[in-house]
């Protein structure tokens, strides 16, 4: 006699829309009877709190009604048409949404000769990819973490929604949804109404960068356990004493291992009727820890999507921070523009040789600068340059100091010698331009130090070019435009039949890595 065969047990049938719609209903007379005829006496936090809770119980309902509406409607003859033929009628899947978690049936196809990846048409008509959370609830924690860290902007999720997914897995949304972020940055919608006056800012800044050290120490394996007390105050010993105890920096050291971005910002001046530049319009930010030569790049494509295209009749301005090279590929990327020293660098000269002469917090020394940054600002360089030349001259060549003294007015004077071109501060002011980097300064502050430069933070730059993108396109005002232009991106994989994952492990290609 044969052993029996147990069962497999049977599927429950999914709710149907009258089902969905009946408890919908429901639950919304529910949400009006708590609101009209209340409990006895509550206070308006408990009230509220009760009140959100049933709001996303009847949202989760509300979802799902709207999943079985469209799969219900769905005819799935033209994905039979192309080869595929119905694996499951009725696949179920979870869904995380911004009221809960949602569950739903699909019908699940496969290709019908040859094998490949299977194809849920619901979810390729409603544009939702593999990550098991909907498009709002990835953008908004993508959107989170370009503000505040990874963890914080998880600890937040779950503060606000009551569940969010973890530190890694917003990072590798990050790592994902950034990688179509150069396209959209160089082919995205162009500004309106710009001025007559084009100005490029570029500066540089740094972020604190994980050492080889560090990376080696990081890939090595990690014990499961360790024995002992597992409490707050004393896990973590055996750890440290086995890794020894951190060397004290001397001064000078420098523990941030900086990597530099190259950042660009870009807007218009228009001439108003009193004759003055006024602005910014349309000010956009661009940053990468790329090749410097891709940031320019960017730049001179921006501008002549701008209406500055090379040889134009505009003004186009250019404030750097004084670097030969920089100046030189500009130069040949936009002939004709007006190319402009940074003042506050020029300034930062003329203090360092001041505190040569002049004690540090002195009238004497602040007197002696002020009458030389008078002559830097009117435009007289050449009368600046022969002030310093003579100081120089009147240093003696033998005695203590004076040989550094001479080798720092040198340094200085050789430094503005060859940015003379560079420094016609007079004109400029006439003209109502651009004389500093201020507007580029504070984006270096607020795009990349307020995220990415806090205490404890290590990033390697690949990952950290990611979060920067992102960044970029949160500050510049064109978040949602950029998701939905991303969605469009995804909703093309998908009805191609391509398994699409917005999450991923791998991070991007700096632009033009040497």
């Amino acid at each position: 006699m044969s052993a029996p065969q147990s069962n497999p047990p049977v599927k429950p049938c999914p709710p149907t829309v009258a089902e969905l719609q009946h408890q919908a209903r429901a639950q919304l007379e529910e949400i009006i009877a708590s609101c009209s005829n209340p409990p006895g006496p509550v206070s308006f936090l408990e009230f509220e709190t009760a009140l959100l809770g049933l709001l996303r119980s009847l949202g989760c309902v509300l979802i799902q009604l709207f999943l079985r509406a469209c799969h219900d409607r769905l005819d799935p003859a033209e994905w039979h048409a192309r080869g595929y033929r119905t694996a499951d009628p009725a696949a179920e899947r979870t869904l995380q949404t911004s009221c809960g978690e949602v569950a739903y049936p699909r019908a699940y196809l496969v290709p019908r000769y040859g094998g490949g990846p299977g194809v849920p048409p619901l979810d390729v008509a409603l544009g939702l990819t593999r990550d098991g959370f909907s498009p709002l609830i990835i953008g908004w924690f993508c959107r989170l973490a370009t503000r505040v860290s990874f963890q914080i902007a998880s600890e937040l999720g779950g503060m606000f929604l009551g569940a969010a997914p973890p530190s890694s897995a917003i990072e590798e949304w990050v790592l994902g949804l950034a990688r179509p972020a150069y396209v959209y940055l160089s082919d995205g919608p162009l500004p309106e109404d710009d001025g007559d006056v084009l100005v490029i800012e570029i500066d540089g800044t740094a972020i604190p960068t994980a050492t080889d050290q560090e990376m080696q120490r990081r890939r090595q394996p990690q014990a499961r356990c360790e024995r002992g007390c597992k409490c707050q105050r004393h896990r973590g010993r055996a750890k440290r004493k086995r890794r020894g105890r951190k060397k004290r920096r001397k001064k000078g050291d420098k523990s941030k291992n900086g990597r530099s971005a190259t950042l660009v910002v870009m807007y218009t001046l228009r001439r108003g009727e009193d004759g003055r530049l006024h602005g910014p319009i349309n000010k956009k930010v661009f940053g990468t820890f790329g090749a410097r030569k891709s940031a320019l790049k960017w730049a001179r494509a921006q501008a002549t999507r701008r209406g500055f295209p090379p040889g134009t009749n505009k003004t186009v301005q250019i404030v750097v921070d004084g670097e030969t090279c920089l100046e030189q590929r500009l130069r040949r990327l936009f002939r004709g523009a007006i190319l402009t020293l940074d003042i506050r660098h020029a300034q930062e000269k003329l203090w360092e040789v001041g505190r040569l002469f002049h004690r540090e917090g002195s009238a004497e020394l602040t007197c002696w600068v002020e009458e030389l940054v008078e002559l830097l600002s009117k435009g007289h360089v050449r009368a600046l340059l022969g002030r310093l030349e003579e100081a120089w001259r009147g240093i003696s060549s033998r005695g203590p100091g004076t040989k550094e003294k001479r080798e720092v007015l040198k340094r200085v004077t050789d430094y503005l010698e060859a940015r003379v071109t560079l420094m016609d501060y007079g004109r400029l002011r006439k003209q109502d331009l651009v004389i500093a980097t201020g507007v580029v300064e504070g984006a270096a502050r607020y795009v990349v130090g307020e995220r990415m430069d806090n205490s404890g933070m290590r990033w390697l730059e690949e990952r950290a070019e990611a979060v920067l993108l992102l960044r970029c396109i949160e500050v510049n005002g064109d978040w949602e435009a950029f998701m939905r232009w991303s969605q469009e991106q995804r909703n093309r994989e998908l009805q191609r039949g391509k398994v699409v994952q917005i999450r991923s492990k791998t991070p991007i290609q700096l632009p033009d890595a040497a």
